[in-house]
């Protein structure tokens, strides 16, 4: 009697279905339909609430003044510029590790908000160095490497229509956001590493952060604030590129029948 036959259409495990359950189209449009209006919601609030502490509330620098109040944009926008950038590189590794469905669209809506964020960080930062340190731009540690991250993130976004076939422009971009993750340490540890004219950290410290409460609440506002756009964004620019592709499926279909 012959040997049955080895079952090669074994199940993948259990932490596979379970990512690939969560990258479902329809579910996660589903996901994205009942997230929008409390993200909308979420940064709406708190970004009025951020301004509105922000510029009225907060009390002036003892040595800065008034210009110090650029910090309500300035720390939240290089802060979200980095965490969207980790989510760009996991999406990357999930994209080229378990070829995840939506991995490249979520890496792909992420991008240009990320160095949307980038550049209003470089911006803001040559707009309050300019009567801090009397120059628009110094070729300091922190401000280097964020305008390398600003570089990459344009590198991402390039990659991504630089090829014929979509797949190898995906799997390009996905490499470099991997690769460009060796900048985030520096970025944030130029301050230690170097002698640098940004001040140490303020907030992110082993001991209590060296702020007084009434700027650190507009901060953290402003920093929620950014991170529910972002949610919203990344949404509407992931629906956006499903529904898309369905329709391009569906002209596909049209033309070959």
């Amino acid at each position: 009697m012959a040997a049955k036959s080895a079952n090669t259409g074994n199940p993948p495990p259990r932490r596979a279905r379970g990512l690939h359950a969560l990258a479902n189209p329809a579910r996660f449009m589903r996901l994205a339909r009942a997230i929008f209006p409390f993200a909308a919601v979420i940064a709406a609030g708190t970004l009025i609430a951020g301004v509105v502490l922000g510029l009225a509330v907060a009390p002036a620098d003892y040595q800065q003044g008034d210009a110090y109040r650029i910090i309500f944009v300035h720390v939240p926008a290089a802060s979200l510029a980095m965490i969207i950038y980790v989510v760009m590189a996991l999406a990357g590794a999930a994209a080229l590790i378990w070829k995840h469905p939506l991995a490249d669209l979520i890496g792909r809506a992420s991008a240009p908000v990320g160095a949307a964020f980038t550049f209003i960080n470089l911006l803001t930062g040559s707009l309050w160095g300019q009567p801090m340190w009397g120059t628009w731009w110094v070729w300091d540690a922190r401000l280097t490497s964020m305008l390398i991250l600003f570089f990459v993130y344009l590198g991402y976004i390039a990659l991504q229509s630089a090829f014929e076939d979509p797949t190898k422009g995906a799997r390009a971009a996905a490499i470099l956001a991997l690769v460009g993750l060796v900048n985030l340490p520096i970025i944030h540890f130029s301050v230690n590493w170097w002698n640098t004219l940004h001040q140490p950290a303020t907030i992110m410290k082993l001991d209590r952060p060296s702020i007084d409460p009434s700027m650190m609440a507009p901060l953290f506002l402003m920093l929620i604030g950014f991170l529910a756009y972002y949610v919203l964004m990344l949404t509407i620019r992931v629906r956006s590129d499903i529904i898309a592709r369905r329709i391009r499926n569906l002209r596909l279909m049209q033309s070959a029948g």
